[in-house]
């Protein structure tokens, strides 16, 4: 009987070429079909929420597979873990319904884009945060960085390439007009973080229905602009406005984004 599950997985995406699976390239989705052949001896494709870039992590990533194995879901979640690398766990399986679909079921996901603000950033942190040290205007980024909910046209912060209007998280509400850029965003926070070991970070965490190809990693970028007093709020407001790429601030660095979490 074939059996549609639910893998939830976290990765360290430091040395992956994204979610995607790629020729000759170690990525999420290829490791995690290898991994998925060597237990239960079968070629299957998981199908993820969304393609996550390279050097992206994440907490808890959804990908969807149909197996004709009776292997319980506890035994199957153990013996992948087994066989995967420790940059990657499954951290749960389920029994989902036959139509559920990782991606095209989503309603809404979470990232987070965490910025290290010390003036040393500690060796073991550097591969997960940017090491931001320079003075930024806090209060004006969280400023700018409300600016962004509600229902928006992201041209201006896609990527310009020909990937520009895949996802990174597409759910099957997302309005879809003219240039498919269109996201609506449910929240955006810019927030101070020090956590027990003291490490100094800003971090924004941002929930909408999906999320183009660089969309938040452009944010992020366009923010330190705000930040750095090069731009201010009603400058933002313009570049939203303008549906140009070109307008907006560069690409923050892979290595400081998660997909927190996908919400069905």
């Amino acid at each position: 009987m074939l059996r549609n599950l639910k893998i939830t997985l976290a990765y360290d995406g430091s040395d992956f070429h994204g979610w995607q699976v790629q020729p000759e390239r170690a990525t999420i989705q290829g490791t995690l079909a290898a991994a998925i052949e060597r237990v239960i001896g079968a070629k299957i494709l998981p199908q993820g929420s969304g393609r996550t870039d390279a050097g992206v992590h994440a907490l808890a990533q959804v990908a969807t597979c149909q197996l004709d194995a009776g292997i319980p879901t506890e035994n199957l979640r153990s013996a992948l873990n087994h066989v995967l690398p420790s940059a990657i766990r499954v951290l749960c399986v389920e029994e989902a319904e036959p139509e559920f679909h990782a991606r095209k079921s989503a309603r809404a996901k979470t990232y987070r884009y965490r910025i290290f603000r010390g003036e040393i950033c500690p060796p073991l942190l550097a591969r997960y945060v940017y090491h931001y040290p320079y003075p930024l205007d806090e209060k004006a980024i969280r400023a700018a960085a409300a600016l962004i909910v509600g229902e928006h046209d992201f041209t201006s912060f896609a990527a310009a390439d020909p990937e520009r209007g895949r996802e990174e998280g597409e759910s099957s509400n997302v309005r879809t007009i003219c240039s498919s850029a269109w996201r609506r965003i449910d929240s955006a926070e810019m927030s101070q973080g020090r956590p027990p070991d003291g490490l100094n970070e800003f971090v924004y965490t941002v929930r909408g229905s999906g999320f183009l190809h660089h969309m938040v990693r452009n944010l992020v970028g366009t923010f330190l602009l705000v930040g750095k007093g090069a731009l201010d709020c009603a400058g933002l407001k313009r570049i939203l406005e303008a549906r140009d790429r070109s307008t907006a601030g560069s690409t923050a660095p892979a290595c400081g984004l998660y997909l927190v979490s996908v919400e069905y």
